[in-house]
């Protein structure tokens, strides 16, 4: 056994094992190295040195030549996500089917209250659905006006583990939120150990750029990327970044797609603020060119992509550290829903469906093309989104006593992704025909194969809601700092 790194009985001690993962290179955030991982009553019980005996072991799996990494923790997603008069498509078994065949064992879903709904009664009643999926899910809640009940519902959300709350600043009279609400929900978080999640985007430059646009007729798809301008961004992000500071609240800034915000954000970090950078796939693969071809509509997103070299900034902040974590903000529409408004972007369904491609193109992206350390790609997808969503060391890690959450990668293999391939709830990816490299072969979760070989295993619904730790103590600040290394 490594020093720090065993478990009870994983050398014949008192714990049966119930498999071991043999000859890989297991990957943690902030360490890597040849080890065997031994796995009991669905938690990780040892990283042991290669070779090291356990007897009664009931199964093996050989990864040699493999990367053993804990599964993927994605912090955005929308699971059958109404807005407006459209639904996504996925319920929490297709989008869970969908994530483990992507190597991500751990999903962190929404509960956006419909008009007139209370945030804990969405919230509640999302939650009910977790035990629909093949893996675990936590949940955001989310706040859209203020009212006296709202310190009461806060509270008793974060006592039953839902710590996190999503607030907008764009979308008006659906989810926008405004600044007054912002403040009193983030103070009211700071002193209950959670934090806001926020999407930035000021809504008045949005409606003014897209009155413009409107009126020279440039506001269907393929005139997405002019409708909402990366100031409009950069001004939410700084107004947002002010009320924070001025509350000494934790503030996390979802699918952030410009280096000039990671940036801006990364200053008040500087500062003492808890404030941190979520980045998605698709604005770290993708650019703006998408909406010239023949689909527009299928890469309608908010905010949308970027020009090129705003996407090769952006992707910079991976290696410098000011990225805490990658999302997917998987949005399950088909093209028929997206086609059906696409001469008006104002009124059209935007998101891109994205849970199962997540890890790979960023992967590919990356690790193979451009050599961030495997460690850094399971800081960012797997450990820090569930330090910032309080999950850790639970998921994220396969640190003894977390969950057997495993995805075992062939780093080179080639592969072209189809959606004909792919297990999502839509009859489209915006990454068709690209050619990547590595892919997860087979994923456990807790402990149980469930995808091997590109086949599903275990198609058994045994999904659970976890209920998060607190974030922080009112007066002690969250750190999503990397980890050290194992032996220390």
């Amino acid at each position: 056994m490594f020093p720090g790194r065993s478990g009870a009985g994983a050398d014949g001690g008192h714990a049966p094992v119930d498999l071991v993962v043999r000859g890989g290179t297991v990957v943690e955030a902030g360490w890597s190295g040849p080890a065997d991982v031994f796995v009991a009553e669905g938690r990780v019980l040892a990283l042991a040195e290669p070779g090291a005996p356990a007897p009664g072991t009931r199964e093996e799996i050989d990864a040699t030549g493999r990367l053993v990494m804990p599964g993927g923790v994605d912090p955005h997603c929308h699971v059958g996500f109404t807005s407006g008069d459209f639904t996504s498509l996925d319920d929490y078994l297709q989008c869970t089917t969908a994530a483990v065949f992507g190597g991500t064992t751990t999903i962190v879903d929404f509960a956006i209250p419909r008009p007139g709904q209370a945030p804990a009664d969405a919230a509640y009643a999302q939650r009910a659905k977790a035990e629909q999926g093949l893996c675990d899910s936590a949940l955001h809640a989310c706040v859209t006006e203020w009212d006296d009940t709202i310190p009461d519902q806060l509270g008793a959300l974060v006592a039953d583990g839902v710590v996190t709350v999503k607030m907008f600043t764009t979308y008006r009279n659906e989810t926008m939120a405004d600044a007054d609400t912002i403040l009193r929900t983030m103070a009211t978080l700071r002193d209950l150990g959670g934090m806001v999640v926020i999407h930035c985007e000021a809504n008045h430059i949005i409606e003014d750029t897209q009155a413009h646009c409107a009126a020279d007729g440039r506001i269907g798809a393929a005139d997405m990327a002019g409708t909402r301008p990366e100031l409009a961004e950069t001004a939410s992000v700084a107004e947002i970044l002010a009320i924070a500071e001025s509350q000494r609240a934790p503030v996390y800034f979802v699918h952030q797609s410009t280096a000039e915000a990671v940036e801006l954000v990364a200053a008040a970090r500087r500062r003492g603020l808890r404030a941190y950078t979520e980045s998605v796939a698709h604005h770290l693969v993708l650019d703006e060119t998408m909406y010239e071809g023949e689909h527009p509509e299928r890469f309608v997103c908010c905010p949308p992509l970027r020009p090129r070299d705003a996407v090769s900034r952006l992707g910079r902040h991976l290696f410098t550290g000011e990225i805490t974590t990658i999302g997917s903000d998987h949005c399950c529409y088909d093209t028929a829903q997206k086609r059906s408004r696409s001469g008006d972007v104002r009124v059209m369904p935007n998101g891109l469906p994205g849970v199962e491609t997540r890890l790979p193109v960023v992967f590919s992206a990356y690790v193979a093309g451009m050599g961030l350390p495997a460690t850094r790609f399971v800081e960012l997808t797997a450990a820090n989104p569930a330090r910032a969503n309080g999950l850790y060391p639970r998921k994220g890690t396969l640190l003894p006593g977390a969950d057997a959450d495993i995805a075992i990668w062939d780093p080179t293999t080639e592969w072209t992704i189809t959606s004909g391939d792919l297990h999502m709830a839509t009859d489209y990816t915006p990454y068709e025909g690209m050619r990547v490299t590595g892919r997860p072969e087979t994923v456990m979760v807790g402990g149980r194969v469930v995808v091997h070989d590109g086949r599903l295993t275990d198609a058994t619904p045994r999904g659970r809601h976890l209920p998060a730790r607190r974030l922080h103590d009112p007066v002690a600040p969250v750190s999503l700092r990397r980890p050290s290394a194992l032996s220390t």
